[in-house]
């Protein structure tokens, strides 16, 4: 299969500019006789904004568990900030996804805690990682400020709309300072207006805290404003990579496929 090539310098050229965050190779995962990723390949370097896109059941979330450690590979190699994830301990493994934050899809606020509850949940899971807190509310106030919801401290998910939803599950990512935030289809089920919010919002917290971001998305306005580069998932590998405008110049029909309205 031909694979596009968009960036002119080498990968062993720009991985010498750059701090590789995350590195996976040659990825391989299969259930059954089902093939979902057959030999993909991705970094993630320092300060990036990485969109990758693929069509449902493409391998995003598959790739992502594998990179966390929650399923393993049938082979390959997964590195993050230099921890190469399948030789590393449950100890090991936990501490390192300390620095690693999730916002999910549906951003997983458990319903029966507040706001601050909510917040707090991660800090009390990971006391080691944030020494001896007498409390609490500094940094939490401080994360709920960071996504504009400090008034909402008291509040329970059910008085929240989807876009506040979506901001406390942020904040909540943000409580740990992590250096990798893995965002899963951020925008997903979100209006316009909503929509373009919380993408300003990831844009202004990349800039604050200079994290590292891979951001799994359908959609290609979020894609098209928040990314520094792109990796289109087609087949089971990397097929295509580069910046959007890089990509929606393609004449690859299975790369235009993805910008067709």
């Amino acid at each position: 299969m031909k694979r596009e090539t968009h960036s002119i310098r080498t990968n062993a050229q720009e991985d010498l500019e750059r701090e590789v965050i995350i590195d996976i190779r040659d990825l391989y995962k299969s259930f059954g006789k089902v093939h979902v990723l057959k030999g993909f390949n991705m970094k993630l370097y320092k300060g990036e904004n990485l969109v990758v896109m693929g069509k449902s059941g493409s391998g995003k979330s598959v790739m992502i568990k594998c990179l966390i450690g929650l399923i393993k590979p049938d082979s390959g190699y997964i590195s993050v900030m230099n921890n190469e994830i399948k030789t590393l301990n449950r100890e090991t493994l936990d501490t390192l996804r300390s620095d690693i934050g999730f916002l999910f899809q549906g951003s997983a606020l458990y319903d029966s805690m507040t706001v601050r509850e909510n917040l707090e949940f991660p800090m009390r899971r990971h006391k080691k990682k944030l020494g001896p807190l007498t409390d609490t509310t500094p940094l939490v106030l401080e994360a709920l400020e960071s996504v504009g919801l400090a008034d909402a401290i008291d509040l329970m998910p059910a008085e929240l709309s989807g876009g506040m939803k979506r901001r406390v599950a942020l904040a909540r990512t943000l409580i740990l300072q992590p250096k990798i935030i893995l965002y899963d289809e951020p925008t997903s089920g979100l209006d316009p207006i909503t929509s373009k919010e919380i993408i300003e919002l990831m844009l202004r917290i990349q800039a604050k805290y200079g994290t590292s971001s891979l951001i799994i998305t359908h959609d290609v306005d979020c894609a098209r404003v928040i990314s520094d580069r792109m990796i289109l998932l087609v087949d089971g590998i990397n097929y295509a990579e580069g910046t959007y405008e890089d990509l929606i110049t393609s004449a690859d029909p299975k790369v235009e496929a993805f910008f067709k309205k």
